[in-house]
């Protein structure tokens, strides 16, 4: 009889993993990478440290780790972004190639977002607004090319409107741009903006979703589907490592999260946030970046922002 050789029992995790944010404190990737440190010890057996690294629209976060050592010590939360990168030729890697994913954790409209104390009662209003004043709109969105400047490029294409792009660092100053009043605009992720809902001083005029928003408190904002307007996308969150991991340590990491996200406390969590919990397994992630890819590829051609990003870059 074969005695079985040591080396097949993995010991691993044994010390902390390391989570790669690629954008600021305070948006959705960050949020989600701060819920599942809460629970990682129970289902991981060792907890998770959270570095934020904001930049290039992402590209410095996801790009560090695509270069990563894969030992299963570092991975990264994923976004739509990220399919996006390698299109207008701005990333070292091309992400859904260099790194496999672990889980899909959540998904989440965006949603259109304006001052309260501004006229503008519908998504209506704001387009003949828009229209009787060419390009007084400006849109605040978190970086040249990210998901929300494709998603106001989508809307002025879809309402034909004009519509002045003003870039920012991240998600949370392009939000906090608009409660200044130095844009009028912006499709944010609806968790950011629900309290200053409730406040009364942010009003939500669309949803980018197939269907509604389920929190009583953005219910009743209809999607752009409901008001004509082809703008339907909605952002994901995501685990994804560096692509060489072995598979042992890939195993042992998409089992321990996939306990984690079914954990009753986690859905809560992220409920509590505003992102609700809808899970992926490895391949079906896979599937579902190259289907979005296909999309925004489309998107991208159809409203001519890849050419206006490639121009810009040059």
């Amino acid at each position: 009889m074969q005695s079985t050789p040591v080396t097949t029992t993995l010991k691993f995790p044994e010390k902390p993993i390391t989570v790669i944010v690629p954008f600021s404190v305070g948006g959705g990737l960050d949020l989600t990478a701060r819920s599942l440190e809460k629970l990682a010890p129970k289902y991981l057996g060792q907890p998770l440290i959270v570095v934020n690294k904001p930049g290039g629209a992402g590209a410095i976060g996801w790009g560090e780790l695509a270069g990563a050592n894969p030992d299963g010590y570092t991975i990264g939360i994923t976004g739509i972004d990220m399919l996006l990168l390698p299109l207008y030729g701005s990333a070292k890697y091309d992400y859904p190639i260099a790194l496999a994913p672990i889980a899909q954790v959540a998904a989440s409209p965006m949603v259109l977002a304006v001052q309260a104390n501004k006229p503008w009662q519908t998504l209506d209003d704001l387009i003949k607004y828009a229209k009787k004043n060419p390009g007084e709109l400006k849109f605040g969105h978190g970086g040249v090319g990210s998901f929300p400047h494709l998603l106001g490029e989508m809307f002025g294409q879809s309402a034909n409107i004009t519509i002045e792009q003003v870039p920012f660092a991240g998600a949370s100053e392009a939000t906090a741009a608009l409660l200044g009043g130095h844009v009028q605009l912006s499709f944010v992720n609806p968790m950011v903006i629900k309290e200053h809902v409730k406040n009364g001083t942010i009003r939500i005029l669309a949803v980018t979703g197939e269907q509604r928003i389920s929190d009583p408190v953005l219910a009743q904002v209809p999607t752009f589907k409901e008001q004509g307007l082809d703008v339907i996308l909605t952002n994901w969150y995501g685990i994804a490592v560096p692509k060489e991991m072995p598979v042992k340590v890939k195993n042992k990491l998409a089992e321990g999260f996939k306990a984690l996200i079914a954990d009753p406390e986690f859905t809560k969590n992220m409920s509590n946030i505003g992102l609700p919990v809808q899970y992926l397994g490895p391949q079906e992630t896979q599937d579902k970046w190259l289907a979005d890819s296909q999309k925004l590829i489309t998107t991208l051609k159809d409203t001519g922002v890849l050419e206006k990003i490639k121009a810009q870059r040059k």
